[in-house]
């Protein structure tokens, strides 16, 4: 008889911890949410957040930028230099500002990937600081 399996807990699936490894997994996370969350079928492409809370006037595009945010955030939290914290910031401004017109930034935020951008800052980052953190894709 099978036992009813337990949840993973959050802590095992995203890690809470300030090393560089834990912070890397929590922007990587972020990252898909906000980037490749879904496929839209059809033509195979992949959205996240950051695209569908744009089509929500406003609101939609604040808490996008917010989310955006948190990866900058964390990245400060990891001693990037100012400039490279500037970069980033730009890329979030970037999006948010042309993602809040109507239409033509919804076609927009569905090319431009801020959050990508930005976490291939961080894994550049990491990978010369913190070579321990680096993850072998397979």
């Amino acid at each position: 008889m099978d036992q009813p399996q337990r949840p993973v807990p959050l802590q095992a699936q995203l890690p809470l911890g300030k090393d560089p490894l834990s912070i890397r997994r929590r922007v990587e996370a972020m990252e898909q949410v906000l980037e490749r969350s879904f496929v839209i079928p059809g033509i195979n492409r992949a959205v996240g957040l950051d695209a569908i809370m744009g089509l929500v006037p406003v609101l939609g595009d604040i808490l996008a930028a917010a989310m955006g945010g948190y990866i900058v955030w964390e990245a400060r939290n990891l001693g990037l230099p100012k400039w490279k914290l500037a970069r980033m910031a730009g890329n979030v401004l970037f999006d948010s500002a042309v993602g809040a017109v109507p239409l033509a930034g919804d076609f927009f935020d569905f090319f431009f990937r801020s959050n990508t951008r930005n976490l291939r800052i961080i894994k550049a980052h990491l990978d010369k600081h913190h070579p321990s953190s680096r993850i072998i894709e397979g």
